[in-house]
C-alpha cells in the first residue's frame, strides 16, 4: 500500500493540507511536494471554499528537502529536472494561503512557508535556511522572499550561517502573522482562515494579488537567479561533500571548489 503523503479535510469554509511524512519530519520529497500543490491546487478550485491552510506535525513543520533525493544528482540534472519548479505552482494559487507552523521550518520548508500569504506558528516554531551546511544555498526563492521579509543584515545571518529564528523572533522581524501555544496554533490558523473565507471573494484574491505585487516587484528575476546558483553549486565538490557528511552524520570538509 502506498503512503498517503498529504492529509486532507475541510474546516467549514477552509481546506486543510497536512504534509504526513511523520518519520522523515515531512522531508520534501518530491512526491511530497507534488501531492502538497495538487491538494492546494483542489481545493483552490472549490467554490465552497475561501482560503487554505498547510500544515505538517507539532514536532516539524518541515525540515527541508529530502537530501537522499538529491544527493548524487548531477548539475545537469537539476537543471534538466527542475524539481523546484513545483514551489513556482503555490505563487499560482489565487485563494490566501496560511502556513501553520509548529516545530522545525528549515530549508525548502521554510520557502514553502514564506510563499504563503500568512504564518501562524507555534511557541516552538524555528525558520531557518541551513543549506550552506551541506554545500548549497536556498533553490526557492528563501534569499529572495527573506530579505525582502526580514532585511539585509538578518537575512545575511540566516543564509551565511545557519541562524534560526524562534517563533517570537519571527514575528518581531514581520515573518510570522500570529504565536500561540502549541495546542492552539492549527485552531488559530483554521479561525483565520475561515475570517478571511468570510470576506469578499473576489476582493480577498486580488487584495491578495496586490499586496504581493508590492512585495515582489522585481522578484521573478531574482529567484530565477537563485535558482540558477543552486543548480551550478551541484557541480562543486563541496557540495557533494556537503550531502555525503549529512548522510554519514559526520562533518564536512570544505574544499573551496
Amino acid at each position: 500500500m502506498s503512503e498517503t503523503l498529504v492529509l486532507q479535510e475541510v474546516h467549514e469554509h477552509v481546506g486543510l493540507v497536512r504534509m504526513n511524512r511523520p518519520d522523515a519530519h515531512n522531508a520534501l520529497s518530491a512526491a511530497l511536494l507534488r501531492d502538497v500543490m495538487d491538494a492546494l491546487g483542489a481545493f483552490d478550485g472549490d467554490p465552497k471554499l475561501g482560503a487554505m491552510v498547510v500544515t505538517g506535525s507539532d514536532r516539524s513543520f518541515s525540515v527541508g528537502a529530502d537530501i537522499k533525493e538529491l544527493a548524487t544528482l548531477t548539475a545537469g540534472e537539476m537543471l534538466q529536472a527542475d524539481r523546484i519548479a513545483a514551489f513556482d505552482r503555490l505563487q499560482g494559487i489565487r485563494k490566501p494561503v496560511v502556513a501553520a507552523v509548529s516545530g522545525w521550518c528549515l530549508g525548502g520548508g521554510c520557502e514553502l512557508a514564506l510563499g504563503c500569504d500568512l504564518i501562524v506558528a507555534s511557541e516552538t516554531a524555528r525558520f531557518g535556511l541551513p543549506e550552506v551546511t551541506i554545500g548549497v544555498i536556498p533553490g526557492a526563492g528563501g534569499t529572495q522572499r527573506l530579505t525582502r521579509l526580514v532585511g539585509k543584515a538578518l537575512a545575511m545571518e540566516i543564509v551565511l550561517n545557519n541562524r534560526t529564528l524562534t517563533a517570537q523572533e519571527a514575528q518581531e522581524r514581520g515573518l510570522v502573522n500570529q504565536v500561540h501555544p502549541v495546542d492552539g496554533y492549527l485552531a488559530a490558523a483554521l479561525k483565520l482562515g475561515n475570517e478571511i473565507a468570510a470576506r469578499a471573494p473576489l476582493a480577498a484574491r486580488i487584495g491578495k494579488e496586490m499586496v504581493k505585487h508590492a512585495q515582489e516587484s522585481f522578484l521573478t528575476q531574482g529567484v530565477a537567479d537563485e535558482r540558477r546558483a543552486f543548480h551550478l553549486l551541484f557541480a562543486t565538490e563541496d557540495r557533494l561533500e556537503g550531502m555525503r557528511a549529512f548522510q554519514e552524520k559526520r562533518a564536512a570538509q570544505w574544499k573551496g571548489k
